[in-house]
């Protein structure tokens, strides 16, 4: 299959104001396209994979000299940020030399004197609520004892209170469109190995949830990135309806309730052209809501399902986020005719969640809110307190919270990702790096932040990143940013 062509308009709305600077010491402008487009590959705009527009649509979207392009193409080939192939457009890559540096000077480095700050992973300590659930599911276990306890369906019980909460949303749901599974990750394990097949695309968000990622690939898959646009309400959707065409991609992963890792929420219109362009496309598109619950700035819109007029969107939810991570309970809603697609493949990876977990959670929903908004404004406090923190020791770091969600994605001067996050462990830090979001090495300059830590950690984990900043920052090549383009 050809390469996926970005747009001339799309990359032009990127490049925003890239033209060389004015005066004798101007650079080429070939050379100033060249460095900016550079700069979106390092930061994930660009995919990785893709072929640039054609030089005369460039050329004519810009305003200017076709000789500008083809200089500016030429440049990044020698650079090696576009490969050529014969009979077919060049793709966009990044070069050995751009990639992470060496992690080599994290062995010169002391183990650190303090207890280590855990920011790899964004979850909360369950609340007191839990372990009033389990007890209240232990009373409850007895009525269950004399049946066999396989239900790959799930209980009736939990599959009424889900559908309950989905139609109190605003999308009317019956308990037979919700099959419940071991959380979230089963359940895009489940759909992904329904819907696709070895070498088939599915299209996700870039940055997006590292194990979804992960799942793609584990079903032979391949992963094509759309580039989410903070300052454009977070989603491309005219990249991801060109992408679907281009592609053919008949499955897409999205998160649009408070995205792992941005914390962006897609608006109500937004949600509606989703679901629209799953229709023309005929793409079904896998919609995460792990994150529902967690607006601190603004409440979710109404499901991106009650904009489908089939079933072109699917939903998947859970109770890891929103309660705890360690209650393996999730759920997909889909029409009954998938759900039963689902039992018949599930026969063969298990045979149902297990009961306890299954009425503990029934428990959980039946008045979630009251924790809820727990959990929320304990949150909105931690969030305050790492942002004050990295406002306070590392101030020249780019940070955009979104309006919900548990983490921070923050763009760092330099493309440093994972170098900082193999040297954090000696100040006492332990850090998911920004490559881990993404696919083929995307993202250097970015980190994750989780805020769902108590707030002593999180000061304390901040003085340690700033600490290991100061020592990978000067000893990482082009400190400022990747390698530049010499000429």
């Amino acid at each position: 299959m050809a390469a996926r062509v970005i747009g001339a308009s799309s990359l032009v709305r990127d490049l925003g104001v890239w033209r060389a600077d004015s005066g004798r010491s101007a650079r080429p402008a070939y050379v100033a396209l060249a460095e900016s487009i550079r700069m979106l590959i390092h930061d994930g705009r660009v995919p990785l994979g893709a072929a640039l527009p054609s030089e005369r649509d460039l050329s004519a979207t810009l305003d200017v000299s076709r000789t500008t392009v083809t200089s500016c193409y030429t440049l990044l080939r020698e650079k090696g940020y576009l490969i050529s192939r014969q009979g077919a457009r060049g793709v966009v890559a990044l070069p050995p030399s751009a990639k992470a540096p060496s992690m080599g000077i994290t062995a010169s480095l002391d183990a650190p004197d303090r207890p280590l700050v855990d920011l790899s992973y964004a979850a909360l300590p369950a609340p007191p609520e839990v372990q009033g659930a389990y007890s209240a599911a232990l009373e409850q276990l007895p009525s269950y004892l004399p049946t066999h306890g396989m239900d790959p369906l799930g209980i009736p019980l939990l599959r009424e209170a889900i559908a309950a909460r989905y139609t109190e949303r605003g999308v009317s749901t019956d308990p037979t469109q919700i099959l419940v599974t071991l959380g979230a990750q089963h359940a895009l394990r489940l759909l992904f190995t329904l819907f696709t097949a070895p070498g088939e695309r599915v299209l996700i968000e870039h940055p997006s949830y590292p194990n979804a990622i992960q799942a793609v690939r584990d079903v032979g898959a391949r992963a094509v990135p759309v580039p989410m646009r903070p300052e454009r309400d977070g989603w491309d959707l005219d990249g991801i309806r060109s992408a679907a065409r281009q592609t053919a991609a008949t499955l897409a992963y999205l998160v649009p309730d408070f995205q792992n890792p941005t914390g962006l929420c897609l608006g109500v219109a937004g949600r509606a052209e989703l679901a629209a362009i799953a229709r023309d496309t005929r793409m079904t598109v896998v919609v995460d809501e792990s994150m529902v619950d967690l607006g601190l700035d603004e409440s979710a819109p109404v499901p991106v399902a009650s904009f489908a007029r089939g079933p072109e969107v699917v939903s998947v939810g859970s109770m890891s986020k929103s309660f705890w991570g360690g209650l393996r309970v999730g759920w997909i809603r889909a029409n009954p005719s998938l759900i039963n697609r689902l039992l018949g493949s599930r026969a063969s990876i298990d045979l149902g969640t297990p009961v306890m977990d299954q009425l503990a959670a029934a428990h959980l929903l039946v008045e979630p809110e009251p924790v809820l908004e727990q959990r929320r404004e304990l949150l909105r406090s931690r969030r305050a307190v790492l942002l004050d923190a990295l406002a306070e020791m590392l101030p020249d770091w780019h940070v955009a919270p979104g309006p919900g969600g548990l983490s921070l994605w923050v763009r760092l001067p330099a493309p440093i990702s994972s170098a900082l996050a193999a040297t954090a462990p000696n100040f006492g830090v332990v850090l998911a790096a920004g490559p881990k979001f993404g696919v083929e090495g995307a993202f250097e300059r970015f980190i994750r932040l989780p805020y769902a830590q108590p707030e002593a950690d999180l000061r304390l984990a901040v003085s340690g990143i700033a600490a290991a900043y100061q020592v990978v920052a000067p000893r990482t090549p082009a400190a400022a940013s990747p390698p530049s383009l010499v000429v």
